[in-house]
């Protein structure tokens, strides 16, 4: 089929709707809500000087046009693709780049879920529209699995113990059985908004307390400048009375240094 064929066909196919929700919500409870924050958020902060990594949260990706076939992801990032807003990732608007990485957070009802977003369906989904790294965190059972593609396939990492993500440079530290951690290619651990705010207010009262210190330290060194020009001034001061002293005594014909 030629490029002309195809342009015809393009043409002619009438164009369908995107809905911009599929109708479930972003998260089931509060602590899958809080790990798609706390990744989307950090992430976003780790690529905040990078105009050219897109990162959504919950948002829906239609990677191919003309069809309905779409996932919404817990978190993906799209690197070469810029920031701003978006209704939905439709890939061909998106110079045809597929979101590399993805995570997942479980939940209860989305373990147990069938149909177009059983978790089966959405690895399918992920494998075969190219995405390179996949990660699924179960904050309940705390179980972390990681995939990574291999050719056409997401083949699974076999240890996720301070496994560096070879896209995003993030570290996971993880033991079976304990909390994940998620670290930024600094060493910096992902924080949620509310250590992120803590820790801006440590920051800003750290950042007070040394303003005060080198006020401090400013007025302690003008007051010693301040005491030796008056000592420098008093020392001028008892010279000159000195010499006055010295010149009666001369002009009395006594020599000051037999006084």
């Amino acid at each position: 089929m030629t490029l002309q064929s195809l342009t015809s066909d393009e043409a002619i196919t009438p164009e369908i709707d995107y809905p911009d929700s599929d109708g479930n919500p972003m998260a089931d409870n509060t602590e899958q809500y809080q790990w798609i924050v706390m990744i989307k958020e950090n992430l976003e902060i780790m690529f905040a000087d990078d105009p050219n990594v897109f990162i959504a949260g919950d948002l829906l990706w239609y990677p191919v046009r003309r069809t309905q076939k779409r996932v919404a992801p817990d978190v993906m990032v799209a690197l070469g693709r810029p920031k701003g807003r978006r209704v939905s990732y439709k890939q061909w608007l998106e110079d045809n780049i597929t979101p590399q990485v993805v995570f997942e957070i479980l939940s209860p009802s989305n373990k147990d879920r069938r149909g177009q977003d059983s978790l089966e369906d959405k690895f399918d989904f992920y494998q075969t529209y190219g995405i390179q790294e996949y990660y699924i965190y179960d904050p309940d059972d705390l179980i972390l699995e990681g995939w990574q593609r291999v050719g056409d396939r997401l083949v699974q990492i076999p240890s996720m113990l301070n496994w560096v993500s070879p896209l995003l440079g993030i570290r996971f530290d993880w033991a079976f059985g304990q909390e994940l951690i998620i670290s930024r290619p600094d060493g910096q651990r992902f924080l949620s908004p509310v250590e992120i705010s803590q820790r801006l207010q440590q920051s800003e009262i750290q950042v007070w307390q040394e303003q005060q210190r080198t006020a401090q330290e400013r007025r302690r060194a003008e007051a010693q400048k301040q005491r030796a020009e008056q000592e420098s001034i008093r020392a001028e001061q008892e010279s000159i009375r000195a010499n006055r002293l010295a010149e009666r005594l001369r002009a009395l014909g006594i020599e000051p240094d037999d006084v």
